[in-house]
């Protein structure tokens, strides 16, 4: 019964850290498509929370889930598609963690620029650049550890 409660929690937190971030981009980008000021604001204020209540608790909730499965189930930590999961999860949160703080510069850019009934500074596409650039790889990465959590294929390590 607890590999169950392990492995449900782990699919949860997968799903959540893949569809909260597919959403946020989705929303993000839409909102900067229409160039309005005011709903870019509105908008990268719910992302941003968004970001922390549910990306954040499935950023937590993943490692100590896997972990337990793993120790669970008996696999071995060394294991190619567990190692790469690992690595790929690491690349994920380097990428993540400057995605909140840019995500949190555009909603305080776009939040001035309404108030002041102003277009979008350069600053603020700049921004929003980089972290669409940020958002591919680590959405990618993301993608990858989902088929390798499926798949287990035994890739060489090393």
């Amino acid at each position: 019964m607890l590999y169950f409660v392990l492995k449900y929690l782990h699919v949860v937190g997968a799903a959540v850290l893949l569809g909260t971030g597919s959403g946020i981009a989705f929303f993000m980008l839409a909102a900067h498509l229409g160039g309005k000021p005011s709903v870019i604001a509105g908008v990268a204020r719910i992302v941003v929370i968004a970001d922390f209540i549910f990306t954040a608790t499935a950023v937590v909730a993943q490692p100590v889930t896997g972990s337990l499965l793993v120790l669970h189930v008996g696999y071995s930590f060394w294991e190619g598609w567990i190692v790469w999961s690992i690595v790929l999860y690491l690349i994920t949160g380097v990428l993540w963690l400057p995605v909140v703080w840019m995500q949190m510069r555009l909603r305080d850019i776009a939040s001035i620029a309404a108030a002041k009934g102003s277009p979008l500074p350069p600053e603020y596409h700049r921004i929003f650049w980089l972290w669409f650039a940020f958002g591919i790889p680590a959405f990618t990465a993301v993608a990858a550890i989902l088929w390798l959590m499926i798949a287990k294929p035994q890739p060489a390590v090393f």
